[in-house]
């Protein structure tokens, strides 16, 4: 009976991912979180730039994809400045966009995206991907007359619309990552603890009280760790803000001062919004390994480029000799992330 009982258990595992490609779960797990940054940054939604990532990359293993670090099939333009990769698609050996990294590729195609060409789908619902799929075709993105329709298979089939969901499905396909997560079980606690306090509050609010919830600072931290997926980028930990936290309630939590957590993440005067990354720790001079340099793009700014590398944001402005006032870059150009060799 155990055995028929494992057998059906085996059978609905298989069910469950029948028509799901691990590749695209592999992808979707490497960069849902660029995805939902640059959301946040440009208002494209990251279940749109996900599909178009899967779609046009292959999940990442296309030539394009492999050589040129191009995951979106953005092809070069007047005003390109950046290397050129020869590929045939509409036309034999047109050119592509070059990239140095994935990460840039991703930083490009929003930009990309906030050309008048495309400014109409700014106008639609963030959370309606149809018509932001359908939009795209209209715009003249992609000359495939099924390009709509397969944006929102993709969406739909690996449900990119619910981001959140697909942490722990990617997770049962492959060994625990160096990563610290929250296992399933630690999911549901981690559900069953904010409904639990929802309600309490809900409730306290109904009797016209004011509800406190008293905890130690041991308890404080707790709460923050299962709350929290904690990663790590040039060997400095960090976690993706929540929405509604702010710099004094994340320092409230880890019992430290809000000015040091602020100054650890160079943000005196930056107000926290969902998804920035807040690092719990002082962040490196410089980049340590091979990458010491990389390209910027018109309308990124220096903050956000050290959020994204870990370092601290004084090394951008002296290795480079960028003046204190400019936060933002209006050019395309190399940047030194560490000190010039000799």
């Amino acid at each position: 009976m155990k055995k028929i009982v494992l057998f059906l258990a085996l059978i609905a595992s298989c069910t469950l991912f029948a028509g799901q490609n691990a590749k695209y779960l592999q992808y979707i797990d490497e960069w849902k979180q660029v995805a939902i940054e640059q959301q946040n940054l440009y208002g494209i939604p990251a279940s749109i730039t996900l599909a178009q990532g899967l779609l046009e990359s292959g999940a990442g293993q296309s030539e394009l994809a492999v050589k040129a670090k191009n995951h979106f099939g953005i092809k070069c333009t007047s005003d390109w400045l950046g290397g050129s990769y020869y590929h045939d698609d509409d036309r034999k050996g047109e050119c592509f966009r070059v990239y140095q990294s994935a990460e840039e590729s991703y930083a490009d195609h929003s930009l990309f995206l906030r050309r008048d060409r495309y400014k109409t789908l700014f106008e639609l619902d963030p959370v309606d991907y149809r018509r932001w799929a359908q939009g795209l075709k209209d715009c003249g993105y992609a000359t495939d007359p099924g390009y709509a329709n397969k944006l929102i298979s993709i969406i739909e089939e690996y449900a990119l619309d619910t981001l959140v969901s697909l942490e722990f499905r990617v997770e049962s396909l492959e060994k625990p990552s160096s990563l610290e997560v929250l296992s399933p079980k630690g999911h549901d606690r981690q559900s069953r603890m904010e409904s639990e306090v929802i309600v309490a509050v809900e409730a306290a609010n109904e009797a016209g009280e004011i509800w406190v919830e008293a905890k130690t600072a041991k308890e404080e931290k707790q709460a923050f760790k299962a709350m929290h997926r904690k990663e790590k980028v040039n060997h400095r930990p960090f976690v993706y803000a929540r929405k509604g936290e702010t710099y004094a309630s994340i320092a409230y939590q880890l019992n430290m001062k809000e000015r040091t957590l602020r100054e650890w993440n160079d943000a005196i005067g930056h107000v926290l919004k969902e998804n920035d990354r807040v690092f719990l720790w002082k962040k490196r001079k410089y980049v340590r390994g091979e990458k010491e340099v990389m390209w910027v793009h018109p309308g990124e700014s220096l903050w956000m480029i050290c959020q994204r590398e870990g370092i601290q944001l004084k090394t951008i402005y002296e290795v480079n000799g960028i003046p204190q006032d400019i936060k933002v870059f209006e050019t395309r150009q190399k940047i030194l992330l560490g000190k010039p060799r000799k």
